[in-house]
């Protein structure tokens, strides 16, 4: 009787072993991309559909001056993280939390966590936004104008480079488990009308 026991338990451990691997699997297929940035702020100053420092007025340039005088430049904004669980994945894909750093320019910039639950659907492209606050001055050297390109070019400008690197933790039939590393979410070129 001990014995069926035993056997019974190896049964159930090698049974959630197979599905927490699938779960596990089907996140890492998961493709995730930036796709776009958008409420984008400078030093308070909406700078969404601004392309260069000639479509900003007079009055947002000066304030914008004035808070990199004051030694500080404000950059708020929404990025768009895409993920798409393929179709031919069988299950969901649970992410349970994810936490996650901001490159510009391959520069670390701040960090974050996604703290709420996505079901990831089989075949469906979701929309995950995350919200970004980074002071630029300090991370960036450079003046006024050197400030307000970079804030341009993540906003949908001039081309620069983005990158998200994270930690996502899923949900399994054995309990939350977390990447082992961080993966590089995706690097993108921002740039021309639409952004990304």
């Amino acid at each position: 009787m001990l014995q069926a026991r035993s056997v019974l338990a190896v049964g159930v451990l090698l049974l959630t072993g197979c599905a927490t691997l699938q779960q596990m699997a089907a996140l890492r297929q998961v493709d995730f991309d930036l796709d776009g940035v958008s409420g984008a702020t400078l030093a308070g100053v909406s700078i969404d559909r601004a392309r260069s420092l000639d479509d900003l007025s007079a009055t947002d340039v000066a304030r914008i001056v004035g808070a990199v005088a004051g030694g500080s430049m404000p950059l708020a904004f929404q990025l768009h993280l895409d993920a798409l669980n393929p179709a031919d994945n069988d299950i969901p894909a649970r992410l349970l939390e994810m936490d996650w750093q901001l490159l510009i320019e391959d520069r670390e910039t701040v960090s974050g966590r996604l703290d709420h639950e996505v079901i990831l659907e089989p075949g469906l492209s979701q929309d995950i936004p995350l919200s970004v606050e980074v002071d630029l001055v300090d991370f960036f050297e450079g003046g006024a104008a050197d400030m307000i390109d970079l804030a341009l070019a993540v906003a949908g400008g001039n081309p620069r480079s983005l990158a998200l690197r994270a930690s996502p933790t899923i949900q399994t039939s054995i309990g939350p488990i977390r990447y082992p590393q961080p993966i590089t979410v995706v690097s993108r070129e921002v740039g021309g009308p639409g952004g990304f």
